[in-house]
């Protein structure tokens, strides 16, 4: 099965087969599955967000999207934690403060900051997260202290022909007086620009 996509600005030209390999080998996963409709409308560019509710006061959302970039470049770009301001406009600081060995059952010790305006006033929160990563497959950020009451996110990739399939779920409960529904329409609402711009910023310097 061959799907030929053109003309998109993030991706240019691409013609893929779902059985080519990427170069660089990673460790075994399991294989991607999606719908035919959803493959096609990722490789065409588009970014694919499921929204939910989380608790009371929370929300959480599901996105995914292609990068025509090998799986372990796409890692080794993410695993530079302190460029995810490049990625994520409103994280405006982002500092690894303690790497541990690979699959130490502690993981890395991020700190983070952002800047978000909820509708009427603007808030900064700050972010203490253990980050665990499973080579060249998925990133998951733990909430260990700060300005939420619970956050989860993570961060999965399979690769798919010469390019990367990411998957990126989060979950949140802020500590200010926000109402449930203005989290999810933020999370909801963001996550595809987040996307987008992490696609842009990575493809750039491949």
């Amino acid at each position: 099965m061959f799907i030929s996509v053109s003309g998109h600005p993030d991706l240019g030209t691409l013609t893929l087969s779902a059985m080519e390999t990427a170069v660089t080998q990673p460790p075994p996963s399991a294989p991607l599955i999606l719908s035919r409709q959803d493959l096609t409308a990722l490789l065409q560019g588009e970014i694919l967000v499921e929204g939910r509710s989380y608790q009371l006061c929370g929300g959480a959302a599901q996105a995914r999207m292609y990068l025509p970039v090998v799986r372990s470049q796409v890692w080794t770009h993410l695993t530079n934690y302190s460029r995810w301001v490049q990625y994520f406009p409103d994280i405006v600081q982002s500092d690894l403060l303690e790497r541990n060995i690979q699959r130490s059952p502690q993981g890395h010790r991020l700190y983070q900051v952002a800047r978000r305006t909820f509708f009427l006033f603007s808030a900064q929160v700050e972010v203490y997260l253990r980050v665990f990563e499973t080579i060249q497959q998925q990133i998951q950020f733990r909430f260990e202290q700060g300005s939420f009451k619970d956050f989860a996110a993570d961060l999965t990739l399979k690769a798919y022909g010469k390019g990367t399939v990411l998957t990126y779920t989060v979950r949140a409960i802020p500590n200010i007086p926000v109402p449930g529904v203005w989290v999810q329409q933020a999370i909801r609402q963001d996550l595809p620009n987040n996307m987008r711009q992490m696609r842009q910023v990575i493809c750039q310097t491949v």
